[in-house]
């Protein structure tokens, strides 16, 4: 029966109310709840926030607006020319003098300047003008081009070094992060703030904010050109200012209502798609097809609703805008010609003004039909931050123990809950001798794999205090501590890269000999050396082209390579059949010896030889001692063992 879209909703925005979800190593923190729906969180901040990533680049960045001033100079001084050319012509055919303003007069000299050596050669004034006319402007013009190049390349290096930036920010937080954030957290949702936010903040520094800055500078050259040209039509323009900043801010008030839950909703189909396509065997073994496409078309028409919304009115901004701005340019003209007829402006000048006053329109224009991208990239950003800003792990005391551990392991009164309100383990007491081998038995819930997670510091405990060789872990520098603990875990992962360098994962400066050396103690070597390339096959997609106890195998090889001192062996074998087990078995006898173990089976018969048993129900020991010792006592252990009860 396929969850409805409030279940869903709760579950990929991360609610607040979503039960734990077990990750790879136990039970997950509580979900965090959902990016606040109906408007962006703090955007003056995150603003702020994405200008730091610009200020190493202040030299380009002050290229940058050379280049755009040059190049919006000579589009307006072009457009400015056209004034005295006009006036020119029309005494040509007219043979009627026009009173020029200071500018226009200015404007003509420069024009009047290079008329003479054309005239020697041309003999005609007016084919003259019009030659050093067009001289003037492809001067002009080509100076814009070229200063719009510059401008494109330097700001395009400046957005790709500051999305690079971001992403290796972003990417060095995750592994700062703790276990909790990852069991906590969808994978795909995770992925979606490297793809879609910080594509959405590329494409805004690349070309929102050149727009922007480029439409910040035409308009206040725009302005004063019209200024020069005609005040009286330029207060008329100017009046209709407040009419295009009374819209915008409307319409982006409903814009940035919608972006952030685009955003999220896009996180949601991510995170689905993600588990989906990783889970896709258990689905098409419950024959699950069906369900999945019911919510995934819930989620899809969601995010199809949001952004419909949300592109709607951030679409919406420029033609509304731009008919705005026809109305304005309408008036303006109008008044202009009868400005002209009544000889308070030439021809020239109304032409010219009557372009600045669509230029004037422009850059505003152009502003607001960026505010779509705008509102995006904010929200995408916020997202993007808000993983930066999570609480790292908790940093190493000042004097962190690095000291040789050699694998004396005491549990005092140690009580542990992921959520405050609920405790995992209860007063948990026991002791594991350097060398020594104990097993956790238990029903699936009871704390047996917290127990190995508390040791790892994967979490920090609540009570109670955890000594490796006499001195509590949490005054080891972390990744020492870390570096003398290997473990087996159930669900293998395997990289992408070849065989000997998902060994070397174990230990990244090992020799060729020594990766060998591990693989025969984990009894992988002979099945190694029957792959296509031996140690140098390349395994991809988590090595599926080997068998569940080949990466076993391989893990197994990963943790002997490593040479820690105590190791954690979680349902290292539940996976796989009893002949396979039986080798794995091998393997591990071989790891096992001489360090400090902890079994977590369901297998009882793989934890016969344990020095130590420990039945955990409830997040309590209710009973300890040795294989012998657990049977003489008839309790939970006997009941296990003979079959009368069956682990949960």
């Amino acid at each position: 029966m396929a969850r409805d879209l409030s279940q869903l909703q709760k579950q990929y925005n991360r609610a607040a109310s979503m039960p734990m979800r077990r990750g790879p190593g136990g039970p997950g923190g509580p979900r965090r709840g959902p990016m606040e729906k109906g408007k962006l969180k703090n955007s003056k901040a995150t603003i702020k926030r994405l200008l730091g990533y610009l200020n190493q680049y202040k030299l380009r960045i002050v290229l940058v607006l050379i280049c755009m001033l040059t190049s919006t100079v000579t589009s307006l001084f072009g457009s400015y020319l056209l004034a005295p050319v006009i006036n020119k012509l029309t005494f040509f055919v007219t043979q009627h003098e026009t009173d020029m303003s200071a500018m226009e007069r200015f404007a003509d000299g420069i024009i009047s300047s290079i008329t003479g050596p054309i005239n020697a050669l041309v003999k005609s004034e007016v084919v003259t003008y019009i030659i050093a006319t067009i001289s003037i402007f492809a001067f002009i013009y080509a100076v814009g081009i070229i200063t719009t190049y510059l401008q494109s390349r330097l700001m395009l290096s400046i957005s790709q070094g500051a999305i690079e930036k971001i992403r290796n920010d972003l990417f060095n937080k995750l592994q700062k992060l703790p276990v909790r954030y990852f069991d906590s957290n969808p994978t795909g949702e995770i992925m979606s703030r490297f793809t879609n936010d910080i594509d959405t903040i590329d494409v805004m520094i690349n070309n929102s904010l050149t727009s922007f800055i480029s439409g910040t500078v035409t308009l206040i050259g725009t302005f004063i050109f019209m200024i020069t040209t005609s005040w009286v039509l330029t207060l008329i323009t100017i009046a209709f200012v407040p009419l295009f900043m009374k819209l915008a801010g409307v319409i982006a008030k409903f814009s940035s209502r919608y972006y952030s839950g685009q955003q999220a909703a896009l996180g949601a189909v991510n995170g689905y798609t993600e588990e989906t396509v990783t889970g896709q065997k258990v689905v098409k073994v419950f024959n699950h097809e069906s369900t999945c496409v019911e919510e995934f078309t819930l989620l899809n028409n969601d995010m199809r609703d949001k952004q419909f919304k949300a592109q709607f009115w951030g679409g919406i901004m420029g033609p509304i805008m731009g008919n705005t701005s026809q109305v304005s340019f309408g008036v303006t003209v109008g008044i202009g010609g009868i400005m002209m007829v009544l000889g308070h402006l030439t021809p020239g000048a109304l032409t010219v003004f009557s372009n600045y006053s669509r230029q004037f329109a422009m850059p505003i224009n152009m502003l607001s039909s960026q505010m779509s991208t705008i509102f995006s990239a904010l929200a995408g950003a916020e997202r993007v931050f808000d993983v930066m800003d999570t609480e790292p792990e908790t940093a190493d005391p000042e004097n962190a123990v690095t000291s040789k551990i050699k694998g004396e392991v005491v549990l005092n009164n140690v009580t542990f809950g992921y959520v405050p309100d609920k405790t995992v383990l209860k007063n948990i007491s026991l002791y594991a001798h350097a060398g020594q081998k104990i097993a956790f038995v238990g029903s699936t819930g009871a704390g047996k794999t917290t127990v190995t997670n508390l040791l790892n510091r994967f979490y920090d405990i609540n009570e109670g205090e955890i000594l490796v060789d006499g001195i509590d872990v949490r005054n080891y520098k972390r990744d020492y501590l870390r570096e003398n603990i290997a473990m087996v875990l159930q669900d293998t992962h395997l990289f992408t890269g070849t065989v000997k360098e998902n060994i070397r994962y174990g230990r990244l400066d090992a020799t060729d000999e020594e990766v060998i050396a591990a693989a025969k103690t984990a009894s992988a070597h002979s099945f190694i050396m029957r792959l296509e390339n031996g140690y140098d096959t390349v395994l991809e997609s988590d090595g599926a082209n080997l068998s569940q106890g080949q990466r076993q195998l391989l893990n197994i090889a990963r943790a002997a390579l490593s040479n820690a001192p105590i190791l954690v062996l979680d349902e290292a074998t539940s996976s796989v059949d009893t002949r396979t087990e039986r080798h794995i078995e091998h393997g591990m006898d071989r790891l096992m010896k001489n360090r400090t173990t902890f079994v977590i089976a369901h297998r009882l018969s793989t934890v016969r030889n344990a020095n130590a048993i420990m039945v955990l129900e409830n997040g309590e020991i209710i009973e300890r001692g040795n294989h012998e010792q657990l049977l003489e006592l008839k309790g939970r252990y006997h009941e296990l063992y003979t079959g009368k009860k069956e682990l949960d």
